[in-house]
């Protein structure tokens, strides 16, 4: 009875992870899409260097009320945490400049088969066939419906090559650091966020007027834009806090398939939002074998043997600290 109702608990836990990361990631698509197409502020790279900001002094004042316990977290590994992180982040803006919007979403999609492939080399994975095959039924579905036109280009490609892999590489980081060093999400985010917010609120503006040709200091900021930017700041502590929260509880594989759903939803909110254009048969086809994929997905997964790691134990070097803002940090059985 114990053991049903700890598992009760964490599937509870699970499910009010993924629906805080859904809601935040939703509410901030919205959000910077109303602040970039409605008020013209299209610095990206800039505004995700501020999002660091906000989610450091976050981290900062939990920190200072005794909520976070102090952690370590090795310079080598920090740095190269936030090469990937920041790598990511510049190469999703230029893939999205230089490729078509098809070519980008494909690109997007093919994270997940790379995040598999650093699961089975580093981490020893292995998966069921039910699993692997949900996994392409979910490829399938959002690549009927959100894949229109294609073309690709030579610069385009090695844009989203390094998006794709520095992105996998980021969000195996996350889940892999949280396990070696016994750190909760919070901690982590203590961590990674102000190097994050330094070095990206350095080089945003420079890389911004390169891809917009406008200065972020010529920008004109009216009471209603700057409103719109507090408030993209303020989702985004819960975007990137929820984000380390999934990935540390589940793999950044399953991150990357249940959170399709923010495609989904994103899809739907546009329609219902922004007008029924681009809503046809393929698209609502696309979201339905989608669904169903997540929904195979997660049962083949929880199934013993469904994704499991081969006899491979990550060393921790040190362990909780009792006190701290922390969440289960499982090593196997994760899905």
């Amino acid at each position: 009875m114990a053991l049903s109702s700890k598992a009760d608990q964490k599937a509870a836990v699970d499910v009010a992870a993924w629906m805080f990361n859904v809601v935040t990631s939703v509410g901030i698509i919205i959000v910077n899409k109303a602040l970039m197409a409605t008020y013209g502020f299209s610095f990206a790279t800039t505004l995700t260097g501020l999002h660091f900001v906000t989610t450091t002094l976050m981290t900062a004042i939990l920190r200072w009320l005794g909520y976070i316990q102090s952690s370590h977290l090795p310079f080598q590994e920090l740095l190269k945490f936030v090469i990937f992180a920041n790598f990511s982040i510049v190469g999703m803006n230029v893939s999205l400049m230089w490729n078509s919007v098809g070519f980008y979403q494909i690109a997007k999609l093919s994270m997940i088969p790379v995040s598999c492939f650093l699961e089975v080399v580093l981490d020893k994975m292995r998966y069921s066939r039910d699993t692997k095959l949900s996994i392409g039924v979910v490829l399938l579905g959002v690549g009927v419906c959100t894949v229109t036109d294609v073309s690709v280009n030579t610069k385009g490609f090695v844009a989203a090559l390094i998006a794709v892999w520095s992105t996998a590489l980021q969000q195996y980081y996350v889940h892999y650091l949280q396990r070696k060093y016994s750190l909760s999400s919070f901690n982590l985010l203590g961590h990674t966020a102000p190097a994050q917010a330094g070095s990206l609120l350095l080089v945003g503006p420079f890389l911004d007027y390169w891809m917009t040709s406008k200065r972020v200091d010529a920008y004109d900021y009216t009471p209603v834009a700057v409103m719109f930017i507090i408030l993209s700041c303020t989702i985004a502590v819960g975007t990137n806090l929820s984000q380390f929260i999934c990935i540390g509880r589940f793999t950044a594989v399953s991150f990357q398939v249940i959170g399709h759903m923010k495609t989904i939803l994103v899809l739907i909110m546009g329609f219902l939002f922004f007008g029924k254009e681009g809503l046809n048969l393929q698209v609502v086809i696309g979201m339905i074998i989608a669904v169903v994929g997540m929904i195979w997905y997660g049962n083949a997964s929880s199934k013993p043997g469904g994704k499991e790691r081969r006899s491979h134990s990550l060393p921790t070097s040190r362990q909780h600290k009792h006190g701290s803002l922390s969440e289960s940090t499982e090593v196997d059985g994760k899905v």
